[in-house]
């Protein structure tokens, strides 16, 4: 492993930071973004796809940069410290992954130009309603219907079925969903958004930077990826290793940035005639933010390099190692850092508390800690 950021990754991340203290604010963008249903992303997103952040995982001959999740990393953390709303994770990590761990070569050639560019956004409808995280086994059907050819002349399918947690569903114009078909099999279908069958109900949440939907199809026209015998279960599996790793990295922007925002205060917050910083018990929480910054941050990249250089067992392993630490430490860093704020951090104006809900979400996003401690512990029995 190599622990130093190339020149390349350095400039890609300078790049981003300047871009979003630019076009994304939080104050006025963020938190313009909290009023509505729905993310809107132009023109941020456009601007961030033109940086060659929305391609970073596609293969050159798509249009995209060629480049790892390292790469990909470099530009989480960045909107992890802007708590950016934008659909990055969801399309950039999300979507590409699965069209390139899925999809053939037309199907590739078909979708991962648009994504790479940022003309389409892509989202994930993976979980359902009343099975928590479980994905294996979805009660979405798909029925062949050769009279729906789409997608290039593609056979067509006719899925029904509910998707719940669907991140960034209602900004999205393509959605990748799971469903069974009438054999049995797994598989993962491209649905238009915009198509009649398709219905996007957005889901409250606590953090307005991060947005979910429900959606409800009925009877939607959808193409198959990867051809009708392809078992699709290890393609959703690796995605969503990849997207753990990716909330991780971002939570570490977020905590990171949450960290200097307390360290600040604690700095220039006078109590008893002296700045809240020198006394010990604030010290020891600021120290304590610190230790899970770091080791957040070195489980999250470990798990980037694995998921680029390791693969199998061991990205999986990684994967599931940084998210088990990050689902509970993360959401404690921000519980921390509103108490060294105490009643200034549960106000509105104040910026902490947009941070707070960032780690709270995360902490959830793809499985609580006792999720991901349970897997561990199956691989470590019955690897």
């Amino acid at each position: 492993m190599d622990f130093d950021f190339t020149d390349t990754q350095e400039q890609l991340r300078a790049s981003v930071r300047r871009f979003l203290a630019e076009r994304a604010p939080i104050t006025p963008f963020v938190r313009a973004q909290y009023e509505r249903a729905f993310v809107d992303p132009e023109p941020v997103w456009v601007g961030l796809a033109e940086l060659g952040a929305a391609g970073l995982l596609v293969p050159e001959d798509f249009g995209g940069a060629g480049g790892g999740m390292v790469d990909a990393a470099v530009v989480l953390e960045e909107l992890g410290r802007a708590v950016c709303p934008l659909p990055f994770t969801a399309s950039a990590i999300g979507a590409v992954s699965l069209v390139l761990a899925a999809g053939s070569a037309r199907d590739q050639s078909s979708l991962l130009p648009g994504l790479a560019d940022g003309t389409t956004i892509g989202a994930l409808g993976l979980f359902e309603e009343g099975a928590r995280y479980s994905w294996h086994a979805p009660r979405a059907v798909a029925v062949a219907d050769p009279d729906a050819g789409i997608g290039g002349g593609r056979d067509g399918w006719r899925l029904d079925g509910v998707k719940v947690h669907v991140a960034d569903g209602a900004s999205a114009g393509l959605l990748l969903v799971t469903a069974g078909d009438a054999d049995g099999r797994f598989g993962v279908f491209a649905v238009d958004a915009g198509d009649p069958g398709v219905a996007v109900e957005p889901t409250p949440t606590v953090d307005g930077s991060r947005k979910f939907a429900r959606v409800t199809l009925t009877g939607a026209t959808a193409w198959r990826l990867g051809g009708g015998d392809d078992d699709a279960r290890d393609a959703v599996s690796r995605t969503l290793d990849r997207l753990a790793v990716a909330h991780v990295v971002d939570g570490v922007g977020a905590a990171a940035r949450a960290l200097e925002l307390t360290v600040e205060y604690a700095k220039t917050r006078v109590q008893f005639g002296k700045p809240i910083g020198t006394f010990q018990a604030v010290q020891h929480l600021c120290a304590d933010m610190l230790r899970t910054v770091e080791l957040g941050r070195a489980a999250a990249y470990y798990a980037c390099w694995a998921a680029d250089a390791a693969g199998g067992e061991e990205a999986h392993r990684a994967a599931t190692l940084a998210a088990a630490f990050a689902a509970d430490a993360f959401a404690d860093l921000g519980g921390t850092a509103i108490q060294v704020f105490a009643g200034i951090g549960f106000t509105w104006e104040h910026d902490i508390h947009l941070f707070y809900k960032r780690l709270l979400t995360l902490s959830v996003a793809l499985g609580t800690a006792d999720d991901h401690l349970a897997e561990l512990a199956t691989l470590a029995i019955d690897p």
